[in-house]
């Protein structure tokens, strides 16, 4: 041995042949900077093959435990220091790995080894250690940082070494151990669910242990996955006292609230919404002006009267950034007592609003508005369905006296649905996105099981109100940009040059130029009204949707790409968005000449909040109705279903059900005995010896071959191809040798990707 090891005499008794020992390893790396495995041994002297491979085994075990880095083709290897260390959120998969989520870097990948320590959501520090043979950068976890959650929800099983509470996704690689005086305690049967507490975190050789606080009864499988997910998500669902305590602490309005506010109680103002909204918080009231113009009033609750700044309310509804809704329960942002009383614009009640009075041309121009603090009393609580059925037959004897009873109410509306039929014209001129796509819900029965999975229909009444909240949107935008104030932007930022690329790309199918770089709205809207009417609409249009960026809240106005605006913000649901809340305090401290609150949070922090907290939302709500589906398919496995080609991937076919509108994939093994080989650009999967094509919009009959709860996925056998789309009629021709992938002889380890890709959400919603 030719180098001088302080450790040399452990080595020595650990190995018959020794070799440097970390340390040294460590401060000889240190000294050089950066050395490759070559130059190490060179260092030290070694030259026997079998000392020079136990050098290499240690400096992999060195990079996988975050002691040293590597990259590059030879491996180059360097010390990690503070510098290399980074904070993120884990992110589980249900098949036990998972990920370091980084903001400004590619996620660090987390073997199996690495989520002993860990659950979902926790905040940890950690390093990248090398990069695996799929491109991922490996990661390990210095520290865990912070815990999402210290309490979750599962189910009491039993093995050899005793009692253990197993997790469902994403944190099903977590049992947690109990003891057998907590079960039998509180008499716990094996397979109920329960809420258990942690008392000690897991580490690599030992799992979490806790404690049993709650049986939860199994009965109505939607309630308890909620309360699952609410956990899991870390949403907040209880107020806290001192919230509870200043919203009760208010009363039913008098002439002190009353008082400086403008009077429009004469108005004929009405709600408009669906059928079990509970919560109204915008009213609408139109009317012809002189010349053919319009002057239209919306009419947003007054939160802010209620919500003061920095109060415990508001530190919740700041916690909770918007209301989650799930099937058939929502958890809102403020209580109940306010979101569903006080500051719900009940028919028949005065009640505190915040108004945008708008003034429009006749050929559909904003020419004026004000924003005002004010006193409404709405005349009628109307649903979508009335108001559409009255517009196509206005004496309807069905429909309430509140509406065809009211001569001023009926005036309202039907000068409402004038507006809306100019405002959709200016729509079109300004290339205003409008895709083909379906959202569903989901109907229950009596015992909270589905009845069925039907699709949302909008009606003219449906975009009469949207178009009303673009334009007090668009107004609010405008009046804070001009005078400056402290507020957050609802942005849509334009689709980067990868996205347009591969649109571009997608257009020749229809014989449609589409640019390589920087879209604008009407190249979209081109390729929107020529496929608009065929029956693969709905897919072409969802991968449309697909190319777009996500939109999100700053205090940098970017507009909004998607409804083509150079300026937005959300003004109109206070009530549920916090966002809404902080423009209407900005705004009213303006006209009423007051200060501009001073809050405890940053405007760059307000926006990473309740962006993180709308996503947060959404996720959680795209979980449960994922589950819901599963756990309702589990009772049709073996049955057959027709259905329609939505996405195609190189492992297969996503397949949605066409009357429950449910997904599934049809992997590539069962899509049929030909070789079968990807083309992107094209999106087809097409048969190198047969000439089998399949793509976009084909319409099949399948299987339901199993669901896994676990990982929520369903998998359809492919029984029978029905009719293929416009665009699939043919064999195309050959992709370039560069471009197709050979599809794999097994089942992807990981559909996380092409699983989020298929599940749209629409990002342009008002």
């Amino acid at each position: 041995m030719s180098w001088n090891d302080p450790n040399a005499s452990s080595e020595a008794k650990k190995y018959d042949n020794p070799i440097p020992s970390r340390e040294l390893i460590l401060s000889t790396i240190n000294e050089h900077g950066e050395v490759t495995h070559q130059q190490l041994a060179k260092a030290f002297n070694i030259d026997d093959p079998d000392q020079f491979d136990a050098l290499g085994n240690r400096l992999k075990a060195m990079a996988r435990d975050g002691q040293v880095n590597r990259d590059g083709r030879p491996y180059r290897y360097r010390t990690v220091t503070k510098q290399d260390i980074v904070s993120g959120t884990v992110s589980a998969h249900p098949k036990g790995f998972g990920f370091v989520v980084l903001s400004d870097m590619p996620d660090l990948f987390l073997h199996e080894k690495q989520m002993r320590w860990v659950f979902n959501g926790d905040t940890v520090a950690a390093v990248g250690t090398s990069t695996d043979n799929r491109g991922r950068t490996e990661g390990r976890i210095v520290d865990v940082v912070e815990r999402r959650q210290n309490n979750f929800i599962g189910t009491l099983a039993r093995d050899e070494d005793g009692y253990c509470v197993e997790l469902g996704s994403p944190n099903n690689h977590q049992p947690i151990t109990v003891t057998d005086d907590n079960v039998q305690a509180l008499n716990i049967k094996q397979g109920a669910p329960v809420k258990v507490d942690i008392i000690d975190w897991p580490n690599q050789h030992e799992f979490a242990t806790g404690k049993i606080t709650e049986v939860l009864s199994d009965d109505n499988d939607r309630e308890l996955i909620i309360e699952t997910t609410l956990l899991n998500y870390d949403i907040p669902s209880d107020f806290s006292e001192a919230a509870l305590k200043q919203a009760d602490d208010y009363q039913e309005p008098t002439e002190k609230d009353i008082k400086g506010r403008t009077d429009i109680r004469h108005l004929p103002l009405v709600t408009i919404d669906g059928e079990d909204a509970r919560d109204f918080d915008d009213a609408v009231f139109a009317e012809k002006r002189s010349g053919g113009n319009y002057r239209v009033v919306v009419a947003i609750a007054d939160v802010s009267y209620y919500v003061t700044p920095n109060s415990p309310l508001d530190q919740d509804a700041y916690e909770r950034g918007t209301s989650v809704y799930f099937p058939h329960r929502v958890i809102p942002m403020l209580p109940e007592v306010l979101s569903n009383g006080l500051c719900s614009l009940n028919p028949n009640l005065d009640r505190l609003c915040m108004v945008a009075d708008i003034k429009i041309s006749r050929a559909g121009k904003v020419t004026g508005y004000e924003f005002y603090p004010s006193v409404m009393h709405s005349q009628a609580r109307l649903t979508y369905n009335q108001v559409n059925d009255y517009l196509v037959n206005p004496n309807d004897k069905r429909l309430p006296k509140s509406l065809t009873g009211n001569k001023d109410v009926k005036k309202s509306v039907d000068t409402l649905h004038q507006l809306y039929e100019l405002l959709l014209k200016k729509r079109e001129e300004r290339h205003a996105m409008e895709f083909e796509t379906v959202e569903t819900y989901i109907k229950f029965n009596e015992k909270g099981g589905i009845e069925a999975i039907l699709p949302r229909t909008r009606g003219d009444s449906q975009k009469l109100i949207e178009e009303c909240m673009l334009l007090a949107n668009t107004c609010a935008a405008n009046f804070a940009l001009k005078h400056e104030l402290p507020v957050l932007y609802r942005n849509h930022d334009k689709p980067d040059n990868e996205k347009s690329m591969r649109i571009h790309e997608y257009a020749k199918n229809f014989g449609l130029p589409f640019p390589e770089e920087n879209p604008t709205q009407a190249d979209y809207q081109r390729i929107i009204e020529a496929t608009k009417d065929r029956p693969d609409a709905i897919s072409i249009h969802s991968m449309l949707l697909r190319s777009m960026m996500q939109a999100n809240y700053a205090p940098d106005n970017i507009g909004h790409f998607g409804l083509a605006y150079d300026e937005y913000s959300h003004f109109t649901s206070p009530i549920r968005r916090y966002p809404d809340l902080m423009l209407h305090r900005a705004i009213k401290a303006k006209v009423t000449n007051s200060q501009q609150p001073v809050m405890d949070f940053s405007l760059e922090g307000a926006g990473t909040q309740t962006s993180d907290t709308e996503r947060r939302a959404e996720k959680a709500s795209r979980y449960v109705e994922s589950w819901l589906k599963c756990h309702y398919m589990t009772d049709h496995v073996g049955e057959e279903f027709e259905g329609v080609v939505t996405t195609v991937t190189s492992f297969g076919l996503f397949v949605t059900l066409t009357d429950l509108y449910i997904d599934g994939l049809v992997h590539i093994s069962n899509v049929g005995d030909d070789f079968f080989v990807y083309d992107e650009q094209q999106q087809q999967l097409i048969g190198k010896d047969k000439g089998t094509l399949f793509g976009l919009g084909d319409s099949v009959k399948v299987k339901v071959a199993g669901v896994n709860m676990d990982l929520l996925q369903i998998d359809f056998d492919l029984k029978a191809k029905l009719q293929s789309s416009a665009m699939n009629q043919s064999k195309k021709a050959q992709p370039k040798k560069e471009q197709p992938k050979k599809a794999p002889a097994k089942r992807s380890s990981n559909r996380r990707g092409a699983a989020k890709k298929a599940k749209l959400r629409l990002i342009l919603r008002y």
